[in-house]
């Protein structure tokens, strides 16, 4: 069996018109040409197509053989035309589609692959966590209320929201009323921030801060709470996260680790970074540490305005058994455990003396039905 093709030897420009024969043995193809140094013979088994380089009717080839190159392959090219032998390489080699690779790619590959884990984990867990928190203090407060404005609007959206302010309660009377409690909270203390606090309004028991002194009270919390005190506890406790810029710094980190795992998955418009820092601060994912640190605050703040804190130990006394459940609470579900913040409440509010209901009755009933 014999036709006729073409030759590149990859080293040159030139073209060698030749003739391509099988051997005696049928092992390998002769290739033999006038502008030809000498007779070439390429083993059957070390042909490999080139499909990038093949047009209809013909078939090219080149021969495996280990290079410096990237691919083990010479550089000389066959091409042939012959319908006869190009029909019968194909049905009888089957090497000609093998992929080859240089001896140790495999170990090189898994070497490479560890180290950009590495290099990506180590950006994920140490760098960005430590830059996170630099630019929480560096970012200018109108910048992060912008932020912190948009967050909110996503955690809406996540909470089935149709449209921006579609979930927002605003009812006059129970917008007064907390607005009366987050004076009597907030009077003498030095905050830094104009706040923000708004009632969602869906069943589910929660309450998060985002950055730039946004609160967000969602009405599950309100319906769960038996008195005033404990509702004005859960918003000093996330006032005490504002102060501490726990849901800016929470926010810029999520924010960075969405956006290189956006990079690395194709999503270059960063779509999914606004999506991830909702989805994170709606979950309340903050540090134990900083749980307590807040906690802390809101025992301080809570004591500043003569409001007990008994409340607060009862409200968690009440979620404490929810814990052994089989559905957490979504405000404990990153929080420290509910009898240890009960009991520290129940502490800090023996032998203090109040100024006083946070709230009237008539202002209480108002807060509970600021959604209607």
């Amino acid at each position: 069996m014999r036709g006729q093709g073409t030759f590149f030897d990859g080293e040159t420009a030139g073209r060698h018109r030749v003739e391509v024969a099988l051997s005696q043995d049928r092992q390998a193809l002769t290739i033999s040409g006038l502008t030809l140094p000498a007779d070439l013979h390429w083993p059957l088994a070390d042909l490999r197509a080139l499909s990038d380089h093949a047009q209809d009717g013909q078939l090219v080839v080149t021969r495996h053989m280990i290079t410096g190159d990237e691919a083990p392959r010479d550089p000389a090219r066959l091409v042939l035309r012959d319908p006869a032998l190009v029909g019968w390489l194909l049905e009888t080699r089957p090497s000609l589609r093998k992929s080859d690779l240089h001896p140790g790619t495999g170990r090189h590959i898994l070497r490479k692959a560890a180290l950009a884990v590495g290099a990506i984990a180590l950006m994920l867990l140490v760098i960005l966590p430590a830059m996170a928190g630099t630019l929480a203090r560096l970012i200018p407060m109108e910048a992060e209320i912008r932020f912190g404005r948009a967050v909110t609007a996503q955690m809406e959206r996540f909470l089935g929201a149709s449209e921006p302010g579609a979930l927002l309660c605003d009812g006059d009377a129970g917008q007064a009323a907390l607005d009366r409690m987050l004076t009597r909270l907030t009077d003498g203390q030095d905050i830094g921030y104009d706040l923000d606090i708004r009632v969602f309004d869906h069943p589910m028991l929660n309450a998060f801060a985002a950055p730039g002194g946004h609160v967000v009270l969602v009405r599950g919390l309100i319906d769960k709470a038996e008195t005033p005190e404990a509702v004005a506890a859960v918003i000093a406790h996330e006032i005490g996260h504002v102060v501490n810029r726990d849901p800016t710094r929470n926010a810029l980190r999520v924010a960075g680790s969405a956006g290189i795992l956006s990079l690395l998955l194709g999503d270059v418009a960063g779509g999914a970074v606004l999506v991830a820092v909702g989805d994170r601060l709606l979950n309340s994912a903050y540090s134990r540490e900083a749980e307590r640190n807040a906690d802390a605050y809101a025992l301080r703040m809570l004591n500043a305005a003569g409001i007990s804190s008994e409340g607060f130990g009862d409200f968690f006394d009440r979620l404490a058994g929810a814990e052994a459940g089989p559905a957490l609470p979504e405000y404990l579900s990153t929080h420290p455990l509910s009898a240890e913040r009960a009991e520290q409440a129940r502490r800090n509010a023996a032998g203090r003396n109040t100024a006083g209901p946070v709230l009237s009755v008539a202002e209480w009933r108002a807060l509970r039905r600021i959604c209607d």
